[in-house]
């Protein structure tokens, strides 16, 4: 019997890897000292950044009405804004101011955001809706809307109604357009694939095409709202006898910068109010929905 004899170049091989004493050393662990510090890291809280620029600007405001910079004929220094608005709250002008703004502020709301929401489900949903409306919308909307004050005056006289006639058309057109645009922008493959999954006309509505318009919405409710307040400023200038407007008037005759930057901080406020509620109701709404927030 004869013995195969091994082959010189497998010899090596088998030996290294049937030998445990023979193995690569494991890679030595590398520390970065970098890292821990890094995670370590002091930031800012958002609510903090948020809050610095307007407190900013209010400091650079009572600097320089402070050193004279800014004479108290141009504009009335914080201090006296704020004197001012403990003043008229106590004998209770600034509430009254308030609620009667605040009155024609939602019910020109209310009638345009009704008015919106039909017009836009009827060029939305359906073409010859879209080829009635559409069109003419994108026409009244290049008509500034605050030039239709005089008209206005004409058609409904100097009360109330003129007033809340510029709100609610103030209202209409950003809600109109972002809702009409959230609906337009469906996916079409889900619309497909609702039909065939059995969906008919009202449940493809509510349950595919609405939520996608939703986002689109939610966009033109906070435009609205902040176009609201902004019309409520011109519409109040046509002979008010009561709101916020009344009181800039007031204050105009004579020369209070005070009483007039104090009504414009409060119509600030308020839209900053309504824009906060639209921000949290999205949140609520649109959990469903993933959405890029912006890197850290």
């Amino acid at each position: 019997m004869t013995t195969k004899p091994l082959d010189p170049a497998v010899l090596p091989q088998q030996t290294a890897s049937e030998s445990p004493s023979d193995k690569a050393p494991p890679p030595a662990r590398v520390t970065i000292r970098g890292t821990a510090r890094t995670a370590r890291r002091l930031t800012v809280p958002r609510s903090v950044r948020r809050t610095a620029g307007p407190v900013g600007l209010v400091l650079l405001w009572f600097l320089t009405s402070a050193t004279g910079v800014l004479p108290e004929s141009v504009l009335a220094s914080p201090v006296d804004v704020v004197r001012q608005a403990v003043e008229l709250t106590k004998t209770g002008e600034l509430p009254d101011a308030i609620a009667a703004s605040g009155r024609r502020a939602a019910v020109g709301f209310l009638i345009g955001a009704s008015v919106a929401l039909s017009l836009s489900l009827l060029a939305g949903l359906f073409r010859l809706g879209e080829d009635v409306i559409d069109s003419s919308m994108g026409m009244f909307r290049a008509i500034p809307w605050v030039g239709l004050i005089p008209l206005f005056i004409v058609w409904f006289g100097i009360e109330e109604t003129p007033k809340i006639a510029l709100v609610a058309l103030g209202v209409t057109y950003p809600l109109y357009f972002n809702i009409y645009g959230g609906i337009r922008s469906t996916d079409s493959q889900l619309v497909e694939a609702a039909r065939m999954m059995g969906l008919g006309r009202l449940g493809l509505i509510r349950y595919v095409i609405l939520p996608s318009a939703l986002p689109g919405a939610l966009v033109g409710l906070r435009y609205a709202l902040s176009t609201a307040w902004l019309a409520l400023v011109f519409a109040e200038q046509i002979n008010a006898d009561a709101g916020l407007g009344y009181l800039m008037s007031n204050a105009q005759q004579y020369f209070r910068t005070d009483v007039i930057v104090l009504c414009l901080v409060v119509y600030a406020l308020l839209g900053l109010a309504c824009d906060f509620a639209v921000r949290i109701l999205s949140r609520r709404l649109l959990t469903w929905r993933a959405n890029f927030e912006g890197e850290a």
